[in-house]
Parts: structure tokens; sequence; C-alpha cells
């Protein structure tokens, strides 16, 4: 499934910080992605449980780029890819730019990655729009509570089609506002 992005929007950039480079998925990323998708704990609270093994992740691989959107997550420190995260858009609202289809390596949990991850891609979002969305699965509790730290708040569930057919999402909104105050508050500015 692909999405269609405003015009002023580069869905695909390379963005970097001291500890994280995002850059666009390619082809040649698969083994590496697939390995850093390989723990059956990261997809245990995912609707898409199975999605450590291999061949269901393959088909995976191929939808993330279809995406037009998916970065590849690596550590700056040792390079080793650790996850990846894409920006889409809402079919029922498509001026509104999303995050989503995100996942990293367990040992990058817990910390200061999956702010550092959204910070990028977040400041990205905010160089043209006033707002960014999640779309989380009902059952994605990990997911709620992380979206919920950077500050995002739960507005509605709609039923959309973010591939894989229509299913009922969780939608939060971050703005650019509260994303600012959050992140200052954590000691960014």
């Amino acid at each position: 499934m692909s999405f269609k992005y405003p015009e002023w929007f580069n869905p695909q950039p390379t963005l970097k910080s001291d500890a994280l480079l995002l850059r666009p998925l390619a082809e040649e990323d698969r083994t590496a992605l697939t390995i850093a998708a390989s723990d059956p704990a990261i997809w245990a609270g995912h609707p898409a449980r199975n999605r450590y093994q291999a061949s269901v992740f393959s088909n995976y691989f191929d939808a993330l780029r279809d995406i037009g959107g998916c970065l590849l997550v690596l550590d700056q420190d040792n390079q080793e890819v650790i996850g990846c995260s894409a920006f889409y858009t809402d079919d029922n609202a498509p001026s509104r730019l999303s995050i989503g289809f995100t996942f990293l390596t367990c040992d990058h949990w817990g910390g200061s990655t999956n702010r550092a991850m959204k910070r990028l891609m977040l400041d990205h979002i905010y160089r043209g729009a006033s707002e960014a969305w999640f779309h989380i699965a009902p059952e994605n509790f990990r997911s709620q509570a992380a979206t919920k730290k950077l500050g995002a708040v739960f507005t509605h569930e709609d039923k959309m089609d973010l591939g894989g057919g229509p299913q009922l999402w969780q939608c939060y909104c971050l703005t650019r506002e509260t994303w600012t105050a959050k992140d200052t508050e954590n000691g960014n500015s």
C-alpha cells in the first residue's frame, strides 16, 4: 500500500543525531531488518504476533517498501540496524502526516532510543505541519504507553486500511506545541 504525501513533505529523508541514523529503506536492507525483527518479544503485544518469523516478515518488508516513507533505523555507535519507522498519511484525512509501522530491537526499549527517533521524525513533520498522528491497534498497550509518553493524546477510534485490510485503530494526535513543551521538559530544545 502506498500513501500520498503533501507536496512540501519529503517522506524519505535522511535524518541524523549523535545516536541514530534514519535513512530510506532499501531492498538491500532486507536481511539486516529481518534479523532485527526476529525476536518474538518485539511482536508479543502486536496484532501480528508471528512477524518474528522470516517468512512472515518478508511479506511485511515488502509492505514497508511500498509505503514510500519507511526509514531504516541504525545505531550510530556501531551502524547496527535496530528497527524501522515510517511516515504515512490517513486515507480518511490525507493531509494528516502520521508516524507508524515502528519497531525497535528489545535492547533499545525503555531508554532514550524511541524518543530520539521520534524527535528526528517529529521535527521533520513540524517543519510544515502543526500536528502528527499515530494509529495504534487497541491491544498494543506498549505502543500506546510509548506514544502517550511523547505527549500524544488519544482523540478517537477509526476504521482504516493501513495495509492488510480495514481494521479499528486508536488515533493519537501530538501537536507541535505539546511536543516542544514535553521535549524541553525532558532536557532537549
